[in-house]
């Protein structure tokens, strides 16, 4: 089992990849595409697996884990071409929804947790 990593360890490890190569990151505008291009493969995963459309036989068999994982790569070139800790992002997201959408969702109570 491969060993758990904290979100600074894997922009690291992002990092130091696309630093030996001469070309650096892509532009955000490139990235913000390569993004998009990413989540439209996972999107077609996902109606393959969940959806209405199946396969056709001359298809490959992706995975939805390799499609999040390709989406997660790219998303991290881009928080560290400009230079976001994503850890930080996230902790910022957290709080506002744990603010601003306290209320919004119907809470579970102690015995819904418990099933």
């Amino acid at each position: 089992m491969a060993k758990e990593k904290a979100m600074k360890e894997l922009q690291k490890e992002v990092d130091e990849y696309i630093s030996q190569f001469k070309e650096g990151y892509f532009s955000p505008l490139a990235m913000l595409a390569r993004l998009t291009e990413e989540l439209g493969e996972l999107a077609r995963e996902i109606n393959h697996y969940y959806g209405e459309k199946p396969k056709k036989s001359t298809e490959t068999e992706k995975a939805i884990e390799e499609e999040l994982g390709d989406l997660l790569f790219v998303l991290i070139c881009l928080a560290n071409s400009l230079q976001i800790d994503l850890e930080e992002a996230h902790d910022l997201v957290m709080n506002k929804f744990r603010t601003r959408d306290k209320n919004r969702w119907t809470r579970k109570t102690q015995e819904d947790r418990s099933v």
